[in-house]
């Protein structure tokens, strides 16, 4: 039983909360509201700070293992990996806290609460956080966030091992620009069936302690503080017991960009007053005039700050002696274990896009010179995303290729062109490695282009040094001159394997034309190198599968603004994508047979049990990634959508018999009041290594197999 199952000992926390919370005072308990919050050495009560990120592991405290950006760890669709990486980040979380205190810092990012995960859909390409998400499906960033957290919480009964944070409570992607002002404007349809479903699986199922609200209005309201998101949805329909934090410095936009409230005060008041108890930023200072002046009641300042000592009692800050998580020494920081760990998650996030003729995996036996250029393929920048940690060792692409091939085969290197400017010196001439590209693909057998993206053009509004400023990318296609750079490879006559180092979809309609082999690989950690390496020269066989859908232009796309579903993402497209959501290629092949209910009288009202086989047709072991889709066979419903998930290791000519349940929610569908009911029509499920569409049985040369039921 973990702690928020635990509901005896929950109450008791509450109790020794609302105690302590008893004997301060009004300036004390306002004091406790702010991210930044003050010893009260009369009770015993040490500073906290309660900023502190995790997004892929610790982030901005030193040296932690650095996993793949939250986008690339969605691309596994391996919810039990999921889980192992966040228990890795919450000991590696432990071991500093436990190291930090011993010196009494307690500085930002030395806490044991974390701000993560983000489980925002990514329903536009354009947003520039979408790579902080687990892409743009309701159900997958339901388990992938549910299990992140559960990771994080670990599953002690009395303790919390780290706190974890869903975040930006609700509707929120993009654009970046306008954050601080925009109004999101979405039907209850939309807002039931895409963007709450994850919120709510992180809150019920996960017990998340702690939910942060959005910087936006979502119609009309300030995420953070609204009365309808944080207490009729989050505390009265959903049942959540925790803390609600803002976004940073989101509050003062009330008055300064949403004109929701005239004045520093008036928008603490209303912050606090619907639902919010932990201001990061200052304006929770105001408080203590607001409850002078009846604007506050002082007994909502006491629940709130009863709220947030109950997160450090479940946190056992206050019970040295009896928290096991006291005993996690330093030396757990960076082990061996974490970085094999996460190569392997790297290698399982890599999504192979296009394989012509089976070029890879590459037979270094046979090749004696490879061609190795890019502007991402000795970067270290791409390697890591953004809310990042700092690794003892970073293995850029370049140095995977090369500690794998060692002297037995020749590697040449050319940056080729910088990311996004014309040329790579400020005092040369445009383009002023074209011809080095040239020679080096000339003298090559194999040419590995390493292009894509980083955080400084991909990332958060008013990130330091980011090129487009809002964050967000005007345009799909590869920045500066990379194109051209492909082009001269392409003319080279070589085979060209392109590996896309990215957080998003890109626009890659020319590369599928014409390049032999694309990987894409986004922004991998660490150990990202070595594990698209190992992807290269067959030592892993690709199994990752895209969170996201590739669209062919972004001209293709409704505007950035508009947060109706409607065209956006695979659930609601008319158009066909270029690489579409759970597509992946493997070095194996797959067949799928004898689909059946398992029940004797299957009902979808009690939710249903199919069965099914899965055989390695092809020559080499590989993990299958079973993917099972419902579709309403009624007009004006979503395209078939993802209700299922399995991953399944075969060996060559293996077969398995599995079996997949999908629950009476798996069948309903929101109307356009927001309610979930019963469709009362025929349902297709469909069950393989793909969506059941078109532009997927194209790209794999395999179909789907289905099931009908009523």
């Amino acid at each position: 039983m973990d702690l928020n199952e635990n509901q005896e000992k929950c109450a008791a926390y509450r109790r020794r909360a609302e105690e302590l919370v008893a004997q301060m005072t009004l300036e004390e308990k306002v004091e406790q509201t702010l991210y930044q919050a003050p010893a009260v050495e009369r009770l015993g009560i040490k500073k906290y700070n309660w900023w502190n990120e995790a997004l892929h592991g610790v982030a901005r405290a030193g040296t932690a293992t650095v996993f793949p950006q939250a986008i690339g760890m969605a691309a596994t669709f391996d919810e039990d990996l999921v889980e192992k990486v966040a228990d890795v980040v919450s000991t590696e979380a432990r071991a500093k806290f436990n190291m930090q205190q011993k010196g009494d810092d307690t500085d930002i990012y030395k806490g044991l609460t974390f701000w993560a995960p983000n489980v925002n859909i990514f329903r536009d390409p354009r947003w520039g956080r979408g790579h902080e998400t687990f892409g743009e499906d309701p159900y997958l960033t339901s388990r992938m966030g549910v299990r992140y957290i559960m990771g994080l919480q670990g599953h002690d009964e009395n303790y919390l091992k780290v706190a974890a944070c869903a975040k930006h409570f609700a509707v929120h992607s993009g654009p970046e620009s306008v954050r601080h002002e925009f109004n999101a404007v979405a039907g209850e349809q939309d807002i039931q069936e895409t963007y709450l479903p994850a919120f709510r699986a992180c809150v019920q199922e996960a017990k998340v302690e702690s939910v942060m609200g959005a910087y936006n209005r979502t119609n009309g309201e300030p995420c953070c503080g609204s009365r309808h998101l944080l207490i009729e949805i989050l505390r009265e329909e959903w049942g959540f017991q925790g803390h609600v934090t803002s976004d940073c410095w989101a509050i003062k936009d009330f008055y300064e960009g949403h004109g929701v409230a005239a004045n520093a005060q008036e928008a603490a008041a209303m912050a606090m007053n619907n639902g919010c108890d932990l201001n990061c930023g200052t304006l929770f200072t105001y408080l203590t005039q607001a409850v002078r002046e009846g604007k506050v009641s002082e007994k909502r300042i006491d629940e709130a700050v009863v709220n947030l000592f109950t997160a450090r009692m479940k946190l056992g800050v206050f019970d040295k002696k009896e928290n096991p998580f006291d005993a996690i020494p330093y030396t757990e920081v960076d082990r061996k274990e974490a970085r094999e760990l996460n190569c392997d998650v790297a290698s399982k996030s890599v999504v192979l896009l296009k394989n012509k003729d089976n070029l890879l995996p590459l037979d270094k036996s046979s090749i004696k010179t490879i061609g190795v250029i890019g502007p991402n393929a000795d970067s270290r920048s791409a390697l890591v995303g953004n809310y990042e940690g700092t690794a003892s060792r970073y293995i850029t692409v370049l140095e995977g290729i090369q500690d794998y091939v060692q002297d037995e085969v020749r590697v040449l290197y050319s940056q080729g062109c910088h990311l996004y400017k014309d040329r790579t010196s400020n005092l040369a001439m445009e383009n002023d490695r074209e011809a080095e590209v040239r020679g080096v693909c000339e003298a090559s057998d194999i040419v590995i282009a390493v292009m894509g993206m980083d955080a400084t053009l991909e990332g958060e509004e008013g990130d330091t040094g980011n090129e487009y400023g809002s964050g967000d990318k005007p345009t799909l296609a590869l920045p500066g001159l990379q194109h051209n750079i492909l082009k001269v490879a392409k003319e080279c006559g070589k085979p060209v394997i392109l590996v896309c180092l990215t957080g998003s979809a890109m626009s890659l309609t020319w590369e599928e034309e014409n390049l032999d082999a694309i990987l894409q690989g986004w922004y991998p950690g660490a150990q990202g190198g070595k594990a698209i390496a190992k992807i290269l020269f067959g030592e892993s066989n690709p199994q990752g599968k895209l969170p996201v859908t590739f669209y062919r232009t972004t001209e293709e796309l409704p505007d950035f603004e508009d947060y109706s579903m409607k065209g956006r993402t695979y659930r609601y497209m008319t158009n066909e994508p270029l690489y579409p959501f759970g597509y992946g290629l493997s070095y194996t092949t797959y067949a799928y047979s004898e689909a059946a209910f398992l029940e004797e009288t299957p009902d979808v009202n009690a939710g249903v049990q199919i069965g099914f086989t899965v055989t390695n047709t092809g020559k080499r072991e590989g993990t299958e990634t079973v993917q099972v889709y419902v579709k309403a066979k009624k007009e004006n419903t979503p395209n078939a959508q993802l209700k299922g998930i399995q991953k399944v290791f075969l060996k060559v000519g293996e077969s398995r018999k599995c079996q997949i349940f999908l629950p009476k929610e798996a069948f309903m569908l929101c109307d356009e009041n927001g309610t979930n009911k019963m469709a009362g029509c025929e349902y297709e499920i469909s069950i393989g290594g793909s969506q059941p569409d078109v532009r997927s049985e194209k790209l794999t040369g395999s179909s789907t197999i289905r099931l009908y039921i009523k």
